[in-house]
């Protein structure tokens, strides 16, 4: 007789859960963009184009001259005008001028995670473009760089650093938790204390400080792992609460006291046998941890206490729409922010279907 395995149980569950299922393509695609930003990206994202500062969106359009449709995709050219009474220029689509739009075309020379150099992009304009052709998908910021490609090589660095500290997070959380549970006495009253202490915390006050005590001279890399380790120092509480309750229930069971009785070390004991008999509870919680670390640091670097110009983040993105009246006049900069609702959605739907599986009374 064939009996399937927690793991198998656990993906036929959550197999069935539609929308979680959908959520989890939606976050792998955007992984498989921030891990491939460099060939998906068109364009430079730190290039400047001082000729069109704030130029709206080119959508790709597929509408041939007649009204049918176009088999081959194409964006218009884009003409500039200055509004007499705010002397603003502004730009409009010019019909006149289409430029098609080719897969896997040469473009801008880039180093693929800095080490193999190429120039290759996913999209870009058919060879035959004249020079200095605008295409810019998502338009373009206060400097004219191409928002599109920030936006792709943003998600590589905020999609990172919440799976970074939320590692950081289950290391503290299993370890701290798992001592409290199990040996319980004086180092369980020790730890709660530590933890209730950094729960009472005020969340956003707490970051701001330490966001702000970090050295303004710091490199950017320096910057990003001071703000993961931040992250990680008051994110891993929740978890070692979890922990801590599932080691006091545990350490009574039958398989603890046979493992005991054939001399198996306390660290054997923790993590060959207690810990992986609920670790699709720590998948679960860990996958909802995910976009509270996203958020957290999109919040830091919207203040400007988190990663700074010239690393490219989705927080940082955000702080060119701080201004009410820039975001009235270019709606197009909130675009990251969309980027940030998405997958932090995404998320919560694959963390509630994980938790779902995984509960043993669920039907």
């Amino acid at each position: 007789m064939l009996v399937a395995s927690q793991w198998k149980l656990m993906f036929w569950r959550f197999r069935r859960h539609k929308l979680a299922m959908i959520c989890t393509v939606v976050v792998l695609f955007f992984y498989v963009v921030a891990l491939f930003a460099e060939v998906i990206a068109p364009l430079d994202p730190n290039k400047v184009y001082n000729l069109y500062r704030y130029a709206p969106p080119q959508p790709i359009s597929f509408q041939d001259k007649e009204g049918g449709v176009s088999i081959r995709p194409y964006v218009l050219g884009m003409k500039s005008s200055r509004d007499a009474n705010t002397l603003r220029i502004t730009y409009v689509p010019d019909p006149t001028k289409r430029f098609p739009v080719n897969f896997f075309v040469k473009g801008e020379k880039y180093k693929f995670w800095g080490i193999w150099e190429s120039d290759v992009h996913l999209l870009g304009l058919a060879p035959d473009a004249p020079a200095n052709t605008p295409f810019f998908l998502l338009g373009t910021d206060r400097l004219g760089r191409d928002m599109f490609s920030r936006i792709v090589y943003g998600a590589r660095i905020s999609l990172s650093i919440g799976l970074v500290g939320v590692l950081l997070s289950l290391v503290f959380g299993i370890l701290l938790g798992g001592i409290s549970g199990y040996y319980g006495g004086w180092l369980d009253a020790v730890i709660q204390r530590i933890i209730e202490f950094i729960r009472s915390l005020p969340t956003i006050p707490v970051w701001m400080a330490l966001g702000a005590a970090m050295p303004p001279k710091w490199p950017p890399e320096y910057v990003y792992f001071g703000i993961t380790i931040i992250l990680s120092l008051l994110g891993w509480t929740g978890l070692a609460r979890v922990v801590r309750g599932r080691f006091l229930a545990l350490r009574e069971e039958d398989f603890v006291l046979a493992a005991r009785l054939t001399n198996c070390s306390e660290s054997r004991i923790i993590f060959r046998h207690m810990v992986p008999s609920f670790a699709s509870h720590i998948i679960a919680s860990i996958t909802l941890a995910v976009p509270g670390m996203i958020m957290s640091e999109t919040s830091l670097s919207f203040l400007g206490l988190g990663l700074r110009s010239p690393v490219i983040s989705w927080g940082v993105l955000l702080q060119e729409a701080q201004n009410i009246q820039t975001v009235a006049l270019f709606p197009w900069l909130l675009i990251p922010g969309a980027a940030v609702i998405l997958i932090v959605l995404a998320f919560s739907f694959v963390g509630d279907g994980l938790r779902d599986a995984a509960d043993p009374y669920g039907r």
